[in-house]
């Protein structure tokens, strides 16, 4: 696995996908090892985990070449070891998926888990040679995957490419008492924001909108940001300085404390500008909780017709529906048992592993 941060996931969905990969594919027979970067973890060699290995290499820790160094010294890592297929995960990474490929005969992967050429976070440079690794992602490698039918729908219209759809998904909810919640002074009723902290996931957009609140709703509910910088500190500051009263943020946070968050949320929000397909989504679903989330595609496919959905971009939307919404208890949950029968029904790791080893297998012929 090439092109994820590394391994424990710490935080970001493409980090918990090949951690959830890892999980289970060496139960299928097939080993794995996650390159992963200096600064996400120290980690390096054994894991807990029977036939996963950590290949802890370099990187230049900047916005621009983080990615981007770190895959071309993980490609040319691969490039001398015995291993039968190479993974890339996202557009950066996937532009050496031919590498591989052309030059040792290995197989090569690219799974899509959004545009990223999309994100606000980059120039109009950047934003081109994402571009161009879109295209590259269907040329370069032996087989693409896309997280979403949506993405499928996309590479098919300006590719004319056939893609594999293999989602997300979740693992079963572990119910908490909110214990290290009320350590973390958040003490009553709640609504749950978590992500990156950039300006695709549209939390400037909560903030702005909750602003907005009536002051008898506000008085009501606490709004708890549960996430960080990805590069993008600027930006956090801003968050941070334009919040008002009952806002916390609480940072990265896994483990108990998120399945606190989750077990606990009376409503969780996704603004967000541009997904693949949301893992924060699926989970919060999974939880049980009523969400309420931006109306792009990846976001109604998930949700399944099962949440409240607001017009992207518009915080005086997402505003009324925050009025609705929240005081309406039977509507909650109403919709947080509907969306989680829908995320059990359509959303398994187990599924994905299997769907992914079987791609592996017919691409190396076994």
């Amino acid at each position: 696995m090439i092109g994820q941060k590394g391994y424990p996931p710490v935080h970001g969905g493409i980090e918990k996908h090949v951690a959830e990969l890892a999980t289970r594919l060496p139960g299928l027979g097939i080993t794995v090892d996650i390159y992963s970067r200096p600064h996400y973890s120290q980690m390096n060699g054994s894991t807990d985990l029977d036939g996963v290995q950590v290949r802890r290499l370099p990187s230049i820790p900047t916005k621009h070449l983080d990615a981007i160094s770190h895959t071309i010294v993980s490609t040319a890592d691969v490039l001398f070891r015995q291993v039968d297929l190479v993974h890339y995960h996202a557009l950066g990474p996937g532009m050496l998926a031919g590498i591989p490929r052309v030059l040792r005969g290995k197989p090569t992967v690219v799974t899509v888990h959004g545009l990223d050429w999309q994100r606000d976070k980059w120039g109009p440079v950047a934003s081109r040679i994402l571009k161009l690794g879109e295209a590259a992602s269907v040329r370069a490698p032996s087989g693409t995957i896309v997280v979403s039918k949506a993405l499928r729908a996309h590479y098919l219209a300006q590719h004319k490419e056939a893609t594999t759809y293999i989602p997300n998904g979740i693992v079963p909810p572990v119910y908490r008492q909110p214990d290290l919640l009320r350590q973390a002074g958040v003490k009553g009723k709640y609504a749950l924001f978590v992500g990156r902290l950039v300006p695709e996931k549209g939390c400037h957009l909560l903030l702005e909108a909750w602003r907005r609140l009536p002051t008898a709703v506000r008085q009501q509910y606490e709004l708890v940001i549960a996430g960080d910088a990805g590069f993008t500190p600027r930006y956090v500051e801003e968050l941070k300085a334009s919040a008002p009263a009952g806002v916390h943020f609480l940072g990265y946070v896994h483990g108990p404390i998120l399945d606190e968050l989750f077990s606990n949320a009376e409503l969780m929000v996704l603004p967000s500008t541009l997904e693949g397909l949301s893992i924060t989504l699926l989970e919060g679903m999974s939880y049980q909780r009523c969400c309420l989330v931006s109306d792009i595609p990846p976001n109604v496919e998930a949700a399944g017709g099962h949440a409240v959905l607001f017009a992207s971009g518009d915080a005086a939307d997402l505003e009324r529906k925050l009025v609705e919404t929240l005081p309406d208890e039977a509507l909650r949950s109403r919709l947080g048992a509907a969306g989680q029968i829908h995320a059990i029904e359509h959303y398994s790791w187990d599924r994905v592993a299997g769907m992914t080893a079987d791609l592996y297998r017919e691409l190396v012929g076994i």
